[in-house]
């Protein structure tokens, strides 16, 4: 097998200019140098990183579905989001699981980290796999208010994503990293 971790050629950034920017997300542009010293651009969205949360019991998954803006429709996927100047990961999975569900973990085991739309983003996340669940109130955040959530069995999860009700790729990401780590 050939070894992909090796340095590589690299882009030399030779300017950067913010073209954009919201309480969410900035956008910036960057003047390079490839590695022939040919030039060009790059446009990058900068968000911060975030987890996703597994919440499993009975061999089945707590989900949540709420509309998407930029898709146009409802969608399903395990709970997953970002906290500002969240202290770890782990703080941003307990916390997230606890807003968007009322869960709460005893345990909250990390499967691996990945990169989101390295395309495009630098962002990554972490993947948790929550287990020892207790209910509670959920602490939603107002732009949640849609959201909703639901059980579902491995099998009913799986059914779920080659019937096209998950096309959250995190979710399914994250799906595949349980099954690689053998935590099932």
């Amino acid at each position: 097998m050939t070894d992909v971790s090796g340095p590589g050629p690299t882009i030399r950034t030779l300017d950067s200019m913010v073209v954009y920017t919201n309480p969410w997300i900035s956008v910036r542009e960057d003047r390079i140098e490839r590695p022939d010293g040919s030039h060009g651009i790059y446009g990058v969205v900068d968000v911060p990183d975030f987890a996703i949360v597994m919440p499993m019991e009975n061999d089945g998954f707590h989900l949540v579905e709420e509309y998407r803006y930029p898709v146009r429709r409802r969608t399903w996927n395990f709970p997953q989001g970002g906290v500002k100047d969240s202290p770890s990961p782990l703080f941003t999975a307990h916390t997230e699981l606890t807003q968007e569900t009322g869960l709460r973990a005893t345990s909250m085991t990390h499967l691996g980290r990945l990169d989101n739309a390295h395309g495009t983003t630098g962002q990554n996340y972490d993947i948790f796999l929550a287990t020892g669940l207790t209910a509670g109130a959920h602490e939603r955040e107002h732009t949640e208010q849609d959201m909703r959530q639901g059980w579902v069995s491995r099998t009913e999860f799986e059914q779920m994503i080659l019937d096209g009700a998950i096309t959250d790729s995190n979710s399914i990401a994250a799906y595949a990293m349980l099954l690689l780590r053998g935590a099932l």
